[in-house]
């Protein structure tokens, strides 16, 4: 019988639980200890195509760092599971380590989302009515200050908080609810600084 499983949230701007998770594996791992709840390393391995001693050494990794966990034992097989249902991990501003540790991870992370949502549109499934009236690609440039864009940021974070829950408790959906994916990302512009100060293409007369 395995325990429930973890919703906390991890919380981090740590530069070495950054670092530990700028892997392409450990992102996968992760990511797969999301949707399948618990796995054993070598059940790992088969869904990423890795050896089985790769993917212990990564899981190891992740443990140390706080990602993942061990599960109950099922009979000789020990899982591991994600330790925490939400991450979020923030760099600290005034510490240009935990900044730079940020951006491969970061990186990781957006061209796995990027592919997902290609291979979404690429999917004859997709094409479904229903798919197509739920499915939004945007893109949006704007004028904002600091404040407002923190403030965005916090927003949008809210927006899905709401269904905060429903992954873990199937008793929290509501009838006829589907599993979904939201990627975003929010960032002022760099070089956007000439443009706002009057600044921009050079000109001749």
């Amino acid at each position: 019988m395995t325990g429930p499983t973890p919703t906390t949230e991890l919380r981090t701007s740590d530069p070495a639980v950054l670092r530990a998770l700028a892997h392409p594996l450990r992102v996968e791992i992760l990511d797969l200890l999301d949707d399948l709840r618990e796995a054993t390393a070598s059940q790992v391995a088969e869904r990423t195509g890795q050896t089985v001693a790769n993917c212990s050494f990564h899981l190891r990794s992740l443990a140390k760092a706080g990602y993942v966990e061990r599960a109950e034992p099922r009979g000789r097989e020990k899982p591991w599971r994600a330790a925490r249902r939400s991450r979020r991990l923030e760099p600290d501003p005034a510490d240009t380590t935990s900044v730079d540790d940020v951006v491969p991870v970061a990186t990781l992370v957006i061209q796995r989302e990027a592919a997902r949502a290609v291979d979404h549109f690429a999917d004859p499934r997709a094409t479904d009515p229903a798919r197509v009236r739920t499915t939004v690609l945007t893109t949006q440039r704007l004028w904002a200050t600091p404040d407002e864009l923190e403030d965005l940021a916090a927003r949008l974070a809210a927006l899905t908080d709401a269904f905060a829950g429903r992954d873990e408790d199937p008793s929290l959906r509501p009838q006829g609810a589907v599993p979904a994916r939201f990627f975003g990302v929010l960032h002022p512009e760099i070089g956007g600084e000439a443009a706002a100060s009057g600044g921009g293409a050079d000109t001749q007369s």
